[in-house]
């Protein structure tokens, strides 16, 4: 058995300056593949089919202007052309030589970035709302909870030595932005009746082949106990699991038994060196602190007059924050002939010259491949749209159905069958009216290569999975899926199509839901209000139609 890598030093440096001696041992053939591997997908490399990719932690989901630049200038000095966002805001290289990472780490550690823990038996990075801290929903700001469990796992000896991954998200808003229910631990940030704040903790939740949604394992954990509990969940998933991830523990002893066991662990680690104190939260909350707004003030629409394209951009990519005199701003990478979530080293260079004057050198990324400047002073929306405008990231989508989300399939996964950029490309050429688009209304489309569900087609609108069946790439889809409160999983509809059928059958689902819905009843609406039988039946006369061939994506 290959022995796991040891706990690296937390300075980014000696870990850049480690990982670089290991990367010469091993391309000189003193060091074996089999031990190798390990090592390198703790630092995030990853060997896809004829390519690499690097993936590259983004902490808090917030990158500044130098960081922006370091990336551009990576990506264009080493002729990676740019980045690929993803759907846990982290970002990926893809191509680079492995004899060239260590020098693409050193320069990340010098702008505070590192790919350590993005991939391999560890617990990954934390999923954070991208709106926190200026969300008017918000009951309280998860950041510097999301900085202490950061800390956290990176000095845990366990955490970085599992067998297998586990993921976490925090939220502290009425909305669910970071679907807690998909996460092996989530965390909701609560009052209790006396008014003391804690988390409500979900454990169990996964997607992809063997999908589960979390369960509650307690209703309330007083915070100062938020990192000790942690580890006692995360002690009896190490011992008890069995290699497998935390929902087949919890599927299999049931959550009673389990929620016994991490009272048991927990008994030995409660009110020990590990528990939190108020000056250690007041110290995490400094580095997020700003000029104070009204909590939970009421939101401000923002002003629409100008060109029909601005204000369409406006209505989509535009909403109201705390900050009357600031508004949110989601950039869209889901632009025509753009592949989704990827951003130029062009891109990544004007993005830094306007998160300094623009966003008080801050841009977020989210779960759907896109980039939020959180603090955009009102006076500056139009001229900001004009220049994003030129830049591709204008799309007025956020939302709506062309706001698609896609894994890069074939183009770079081992496991992929099919390749949805190509599918998501026709789907976008077929539904290019802005007009037909608002009518259909908020919708959720995400399309995977394979069954394992990287950017979380269970919890979509409209879920589509690549399957290898008839001797090529098939696909088969999923409607009724949502990842917020009262977390769905997805229902297949049975029948599977060719790549090039894809934006014929996306165009049946919305005749069915245009053919049932009430007036200004969104897509999910309709699916939960009639049912799944409508949409089978009209994808099953479908499939019963369609020529009987083979498709290879």
């Amino acid at each position: 058995m290959t022995e796991q890598p040891p706990a690296a030093p937390l300075d980014p440096r000696r870990r850049v300056e480690h990982f670089r001696d290991l990367t010469r041992d091993y391309l000189d053939g003193r060091l074996s593949e089999e031990a190798f591997r390990p090592l390198r997908l703790m630092h995030g490399l990853y060997r896809l089919r004829e390519t690499t990719m690097l993936r590259v932690a983004v902490r808090d989901g917030r990158l500044d202007a130098a960081q922006l630049r370091a990336l551009a200038r990576i990506a264009h000095r080493r002729g990676l052309g740019g980045v690929r966002l993803t759907t846990r805001q982290n970002l990926q290289f893809s191509g680079p030589a492995i004899a060239e990472v260590p020098g693409i780490l050193a320069e990340l550690a010098e702008v505070g970035l590192s790919s350590f823990m993005t991939s391999g038996g560890c617990v990954r990075g934390i999923t954070l709302d991208p709106l926190a801290g200026v969300a008017c929903d918000e009951l309280e700001d998860p950041r510097p909870w999301r900085a202490l469990l950061d800390r956290w796992r990176e000095t845990l000896p366990l955490a970085s030595r599992l067998p297998g991954k586990f993921k976490i998200a925090i939220n502290g808003a009425r909305e669910d932005r970071v679907a807690l229910a998909a996460h092996d631990l989530g965390l909701d940030l609560v009052r209790d009746a006396r008014g003391e704040l804690g988390f409500r903790v979900l454990v169990g939740g996964g997607l992809g082949r063997d999908a589960r949604l979390a369960e509650e394992l307690t209703g309330f954990l007083h915070w100062p106990h938020l990192l000790t509990y942690s580890e006692a969940v995360l002690r009896v998933h190490a011992r008890d699991g069995g290699g497998a991830r935390l929902r087949t523990l919890v599927r299999r002893i049931g959550m009673a038994a389990f929620a016994d066991r991490v009272a048991r662990e927990w008994a030995g680690l409660r009110d020990g060196p590990g528990t939190l104190d108020r000056e250690q939260v007041a110290a995490a909350a400094r580095r997020f602190a700003v000029a104070p707004v009204p909590a939970e003030a009421p939101a401000q629409p923002v002003a629409t007059t100008g060109p029909a394209d601005y204000r369409d951009w406006v209505a989509t990519n535009v909403r109201a924050q705390r900050d009357p005199e600031r508004a949110i701003v989601t950039l869209s990478t889901k632009g025509r002939d753009v592949l989704p979530g990827w951003l130029s080293a062009a891109q990544l260079e004007w993005l830094a010259g306007v998160v300094e004057t623009a966003s008080d050198d801050e841009a977020r990324l989210t779960g759907a491949q896109q980039l939020v400047l959180p603090r955009v002073r009102r006076a500056r929306l139009f001229e900001l749209w004009a220049e994003a405008r030129a830049q591709g990231l204008a799309e007025a989508n956020v939302g709506l159905l062309t706001d698609l989300v896609a894994c890069p399939g074939i183009r770079e996964c081992d496991l992929a069958h099919g390749d949805p950029q190509s599918i998501a490309a026709a789907i976008r050429d077929r539904f290019q009216d802005r007009a037909a688009l608002r009518d259909i209304g908020p919708l959720t489309l995400r399309i995977s290569g394979c069954p394992n569900a990287c950017v979380h087609h269970n919890l979509a609108d409209i879920g589509i999975r690549g399957l290898r069946k008839q001797g090529g790439a098939r696909y088969q889809v999923l409607i009724g899926g949502h990842g917020g409160r009262g977390a769905r999983l997805g229902e297949p509809l049975g029948a599977s199509f060719a790549a090039a059928e894809v934006p014929e059958v996306i165009d049946t689902l919305l005749g069915v839901h245009h053919h049932w819905r009430l007036p200004g009843e969104p897509f999910a609406g309709t699916v939960r209000r009639v049912g799944t039988a409508p949409f089978r039946a009209a994808l099953e006369l479908r499939a019963a139609a369609a020529p009987r061939e083979v498709a290879h994506g």
